[in-house]
C-alpha cells in the first residue's frame, strides 16, 4: 500500500509536470487514481532524469539499477520509487512493461532515429504503450482486446506529443519524424537541426503524423466500454485532451517549429464535461466491433505480457541486456575520452 507522504509527493509531482494527466486523473475513481499517480510520477521522475542529465547513458543504466531495486522490494528511499514499489506489488505488474519503457529511454540515449512509421509506433510502444498497458493492470483489466486498445491510446498520445514538440527537439538536436517521410519531402535532418525553421513540407509531415494519431484515437476509443465503468471517464478525458493539442497544431497550420500548441484551462474542463457525458454512452451503447481489432505489430509484445502473469520473454531480455551494455560501452569511452 503506498504510504500517504509519498502519495502527496506523487501527486505534486504530477500537477506540475504533466498537467494533461494531472487533469484527466481527476475523472478517475480514487482506487486507480491513487496507484496511477504513482505509476506517472515513476515514469515523469525517470524520463526528466534521463532528459535533464548531460550523462544520458549513465542516467539510463541508474534507472535499471532502480528497477531492479524495486522488483526485489528494496526501492531507493524517495517517494516516487517507494510508491512504485507498493504499485508493483499489490497488482503483480509484469516486469516487461517498466522493461519497455526503461528501453525506450536507452533509444534516446542513444540518439536513435526513426526509418520508418513502423520504427516510430516501436519507440511510441515503449515509452507510452506501455504506460497504457500498466495503467489497465491498475484497473485490474487484462483482457487482450482492451490492452490492445489501451496501447493504441499510448501510441496516438506519444504521436501528438512528437507533432506538437517538433521544433523543440529540433532546438535539442533530436528528430523523431519518420526519416523516409522527411527524404520524400526533399528534407534533410542534419539541416534541420542546423537551421530550425517552419516550411510548408514540414507542416504537411506534421499534419501527416497527426492523421495516424487521430487513426488510432477513433480505433482506442472502442476499448472503453470493456473498462469498469468508473474509469471510463477518465481515460475518455485524458483521450480528448490529448487529441485537443493536434487541434490547436491544426489552428496554427501545422507550424510546431515557431509556436507551440497549447490548450486551455477553459477547454480542458470543458473537455472534461464531454467525457462524463460520453462515458455515460458507453453504458447504453453497444460495443464496436474495432475493439476486437488486432493490436499493433509494435504493441503486440506489451499486450501478450499485460494479458498473463508473463514470464520475461528470453529474446526480449537479451536485447535490453545487449543495449545496456552498449550504453556502459559509450560511459566507458566517455570516461576514458575526458581522463
Amino acid at each position: 500500500m503506498i504510504a500517504p507522504a509519498d502519495l502527496a509527493a506523487c501527486r505534486e509531482a504530477i500537477r506540475t509536470g504533466s498537467r494533461s494527466f494531472h487533469v484527466a486523473s481527476k475523472l478517475l475513481p480514487a482506487s486507480v487514481r491513487d496507484p496511477a499517480l504513482a505509476l506517472y510520477a515513476f515514469c515523469r521522475l525517470a524520463d526528466d532524469a534521463v532528459d535533464l542529465d548531460p550523462e544520458k547513458p549513465q542516467a539510463v543504466l541508474g534507472l535499471r539499477d532502480r528497477l531492479d531495486r524495486v522488483y526485489v522490494g528494496r526501492p531507493l528511499d524517495t517517494p516516487a520509487d517507494r510508491a512504485f514499489a507498493a504499485v508493483v506489488a499489490d497488482y503483480d505488474m509484469p516486469r516487461a512493461l517498466p522493461e519497455a519503457l526503461l528501453e525506450g529511454f536507452a533509444w534516446d540515449a542513444t540518439g536513435r532515429r526513426y526509418a520508418t512509421l513502423s520504427d516510430l509506433r516501436a519507440y511510441a510502444a515503449r515509452v507510452a504503450a506501455a504506460v497504457g498497458a500498466m495503467m489497465c493492470v491498475l484497473m485490474r483489466v487484462r483482457d487482450p482486446d482492451a490492452l490492445a486498445r489501451a496501447c493504441d491510446l499510448g501510441v496516438a498520445m506519444q504521436l501528438t506529443n512528437i507533432a506538437r514538440d517538433v521544433g523543440e527537439d529540433l532546438r535539442a538536436g533530436r528528430i523523431y519524424l519518420p526519416t523516409d517521410w522527411l527524404a520524400e519531402a526533399g528534407l534533410s535532418p542534419e539541416a534541420l537541426i542546423a537551421a530550425p525553421a517552419p516550411s510548408e513540407p514540414l507542416a504537411l509531415l506534421v499534419r501527416r503524423l497527426l492523421s495516424e494519431a487521430d487513426r488510432l484515437y477513433i480505433r482506442a476509443a472502442s476499448g472503453v466500454a470493456a473498462l469498469p465503468p468508473s474509469c471510463r471517464p477518465g481515460i475518455l478525458s485524458a483521450r480528448h485532451v490529448y487529441a485537443a493539442i493536434g487541434g490547436a497544431v491544426a489552428r496554427n497550420g501545422h507550424d510546431t517549429v515557431s509556436r507551440r500548441a497549447r490548450t486551455s484551462g477553459g477547454r480542458k474542463l470543458a473537455l472534461l464535461g464531454l467525457s462524463a457525458a460520453e462515458a455515460g454512452l458507453t453504458l447504453i451503447m453497444p460495443r464496436s466491433a474495432v475493439l476486437h481489432a488486432p493490436p499493433l505489430d509494435e504493441t503486440a509484445f506489451l499486450v501478450e505480457a499485460a494479458a498473463r502473469a508473463a514470464k520475461p520473454e528470453t529474446g526480449r531480455a537479451e536485447g535490453l541486456i545487449a543495449l545496456l551494455a552498449q550504453l556502459e560501452t559509450l560511459d566507458r569511452r566517455r570516461r576514458t575520452a575526458q581522463g
